[in-house]
């Protein structure tokens, strides 16, 4: 886990991609005004505010099977206080029957971005139809928890084809489509 990276930078850069608008979410529970839109809305004055007794789940949910490399938190203990998570577990799986745990991260006062890299045993990034985010406890004993901003990262597969490890095109049938008028 990595504090204060931004998600942007690594998008930017073409090595990962944001695949959280691919999957579909869901929340254990939400105060009205404070769900979901707010958690993915790309800004940090707002976030989700849950309703109830801990666990706190955030549900996502691909259609595909997806592979995974980062999550990205954004929470602020500055702001937040007794409702800034302070105990994430991250969990994988095919659908809800099924998750296992596979990343626990403990935080301390986080302000900013917190990066939770999600590997497999031979450390790649894993595929997956669904991921669990369950909040285990809270600063200072809170019961609710405000999450301001999850981003879900996939990295991207090399597009560049270098065509010069191809064999030049010797016969007119091929040269004549070699180029593009």
């Amino acid at each position: 886990m990595t504090s204060e990276k931004d998600p942007l930078v690594s998008e930017r850069s073409g090595t990962v991609r944001e695949v959280g608008n691919n999957a579909i979410w869901s929340l254990s529970s939400c105060k009205p005004g404070f769900g979901i839109d707010q958690l993915r809305d790309d800004c940090m004055d707002t976030y989700w505010q849950s309703d109830g007794q801990l666990p706190h789940l955030v549900n996502i949910q691909f259609q595909r099977k997806t592979m995974v490399s980062h999550i990205y938190i954004y929470t602020d203990y500055k702001l937040d206080e007794s409702y800034t998570p302070s105990r994430i577990s991250i969990r994988a799986g095919t659908h809800f029957n099924d998750l296992q745990e596979i990343e626990v991260i403990e935080l301390i006062e986080p302000s900013g971005w917190e990066m939770i890299p999600i590997k497999d045993l031979d450390d790649s990034p894993i595929r997956t139809y669904m991921i669990q985010i369950a909040i285990l406890s809270n600063h200072q004993n809170g019961r609710d928890t405000h999450m301001r901003q999850i981003k879900i990262h996939s990295p991207c597969e090399p597009t560049n084809l270098d065509i010069s490890k191809f064999s030049k095109f010797t016969t007119v049938q091929c040269q004549q489509y070699a180029t593009i008028r």
